[in-house]
């Protein structure tokens, strides 16, 4: 009888702890396949973006469910990367690009740290954010950019529907050739085309893997 009292007062702790350690728990927001995107990682994603087009972080439900449709995309895509062993980027590629970042935008690592700090991420963030965009720009470039073609009368199309109105507009009496400005079309309709090429390819991802929204998470 004596053993009582202290199990008693363990459980009382307990049912006093367990609404405090539930809202420790980072709460799921989305399930794709057997991984998962939490709240935590859409709000630091929306910091990191912010910080790198150096606007306010949006922290709406409209745009916390936007980054998660993104995440969700990046999720379906590094699986792909791993399932077919893609070669993965050298993270030392970023490093110009991020210097370059500091010394323009915040004049040297002093202020960048403190930027870092002041937007609740850190350098690691930002490489991650980083070197995922040279990984997502290889990868459209290995898989889609290949199977794009371009015929000449698509160079034309595009030359007399887009260019040429813009080149006269930009350019009064002058008489734009194709020529001039046919390796740019074709650039321009290739990368459209990828680009098409990847959305397409995702769809097809989304519907063959289980994802699941966990709305009370975008409220």
């Amino acid at each position: 009888m004596t053993l009582a009292r202290p199990f008693r007062s363990i459980a009382f702790l307990l049912a006093v702890l367990t609404p405090a350690a539930a809202d420790i728990i980072d709460r799921i927001a989305v399930s794709v396949g057997s991984q998962v995107i939490t709240a935590t990682d859409i709000d630091r994603e929306i910091r990191v973006l912010a910080f790198l087009s150096n606007s306010k972080p949006d922290f709406s439900p409209a745009n916390r469910r936007a980054t998660a449709d993104r995440m969700v995309e990046q999720k379906l895509i590094r699986h792909e990367l791993e399932t077919a062993r893609y070669p993965t980027p050298n993270p030392s590629l970023i490093d110009p690009a991020l210097a370059d970042m500091i010394g323009k935008q915040f004049h040297g690592d002093t202020a960048y740290r403190s930027a870092l700090a002041a937007a609740g991420i850190t350098d690691q963030d930002v490489r991650d954010e980083l070197i995922w965009q040279y990984t997502l720009l290889a990868f459209v470039d290995d898989r889609f950019r290949p199977a794009v073609q371009v015929s000449d009368q698509d160079v034309q199309n595009y030359f007399d529907r887009v260019v040429e109105p813009a080149a006269v507009a930009a350019h009064p009496g002058e008489t734009p050739k194709l020529d001039e400005y046919r390796d740019q079309v074709v650039k321009t309709l290739t990368g459209q085309r990828a680009d098409e090429e990847m959305d397409r390819w995702l769809k097809e991802a989304r519907a063959r893997t289980a994802i699941v929204y966990h709305e009370e998470a975008f409220r």
